[in-house]
């Protein structure tokens, strides 16, 4: 059976009290970098403005922003990016009363009866997940023709060899529209690629191979001699993986730096505002996220995903899952306010490898 996405059924403006409701009042921001008092800040779902007697969608949201009135549009903005004078929408209900609707149940089906007391309500180690794999086979074919499907891995994924083979894969196939991580989860890809090791141990048989602790910054300095990770890729020295797949199909990839960075490679974004304006412009393409062990690439990437995006004027869901063998990794991104995520506890290399077994 085809994938069908869920319809957004969007708020009814005709109706009371919204039809009343006022226009959202907007104060300039004082200084750059700082909103007016009684800014509202924006969440995951989608919300409206009424601006001159018309509701208005912020299309491009997340949370923990301010939302600005630009040429005529709701943007989404972070303090940091706010100018002075630039009207701010002001207002701390979300019910329409001061010009401002939050949307949060837009793409809810009808429940059936549900029992006041069952087992099983959370996601853990214990929790089924077979429904939860073949779904996610239908939404990758869904959206590698009709989305973006972005990917934000951490290191373990370079470290296995058939987990890497099977992400490389999903490269080749079109399963991958953008990629998030750290500097480690490329180096050591790029090691596996270069030297068939990762972190100086054979990818496969896990062997310590002599003076292996020096592969990963032999890697980093043959990169940074060649100026950047593409020309050592083209360089032909690097034979395969999931960095060498992303280069030779063309698929963005982000890398953001960390303190504990080794070399770093050349394309690291070593100013973490640099690298959260990189990340988001991948974000606000992508209509499906998953996140695989990586927790604080994970939580960076929720806090800037919405649980919505508009495609050809069509609202529909944002898919998030995140995938990690830790619980509380998992429910920490949902502590964050990430309510939309889908939680996968198990460890990220099988995970791989099952998706790109199921989607063949």
């Amino acid at each position: 059976m085809s994938f069908i996405l869920p319809q957004y059924h969007g708020p009814d403006f005709t109706q009371a009290p919204l039809k009343d409701a006022p226009d959202v009042t907007f104060l300039p921001a004082p200084v750059d970098g700082v909103a007016p008092e009684g800014y509202h800040a924006t969440s995951i779902f989608p919300e409206y403005f009424k601006v001159d007697g018309t509701w208005l969608l912020a299309e491009e949201s997340r949370m923990d922003c301010v939302a600005a009135l630009r040429d005529g549009r709701i943007a989404v903005v972070e303090f940091r990016n706010l100018k002075a004078g630039e009207p701010v929408a002001v207002g701390r209900t979300e019910d329409g009363s001061q010009g401002i609707y939050i949307h949060a149940n837009g793409f809810e089906e009808e429940k059936g009866e549900q029992e006041t007391f069952s087992f099983r309500q959370g996601r853990s180690r214990e929790t089924a997940y077979s429904m939860d794999y073949d779904s996610i086979y239908e939404l990758l074919r869904h959206e590698k023709a009709h989305g973006r499907i972005l990917w934000v891995m951490g290191p373990a994924c370079a470290f296995d060899h058939d987990a890497r083979d099977a992400f490389a894969a999903l490269v080749r196939e079109g399963y991958v529209h953008g990629l998030l991580a750290g500097n480690a989860l490329a180096t050591h890809d790029l090691e596996a690629g270069y030297l068939r090791t990762a972190l100086g141990q054979d990818i496969y048989t896990q062997k310590s191979m002599p003076n292996g602790h020096y592969n990963h910054i032999d890697t980093l300095n043959a990169v940074r001699l060649a100026g950047s990770t593409a020309a050592f890729v083209h360089s032909g020295k690097v034979k395969d993986g999931i960095i060498y797949e992303c280069v030779q199909h063309d698929v963005p990839f982000v890398l953001v730096g960390s303190v504990r960075d080794d070399g770093p490679l050349p394309e690291v974004y070593g100013n973490v505002y640099q690298g959260q304006d990189a990340m988001r412009a991948l974000v606000k393409n992508a209509t499906t996220v998953i996140c695989m062990a990586s927790t604080l690439h994970t939580v960076a990437t929720g806090n800037m995903t919405p649980s919505y995006r508009v495609v050809d004027g069509v609202v529909r869901p944002v898919y998030f899952y995140s995938v990690d063998i830790s619980e509380f990794a998992v429910n920490k991104l949902r502590d964050r306010g990430s309510l939309s995520v889908r939680t996968i506890v198990t460890n990220v290399q099988d995970f791989v490898v099952n998706v790109r077994k199921g989607v063949v």
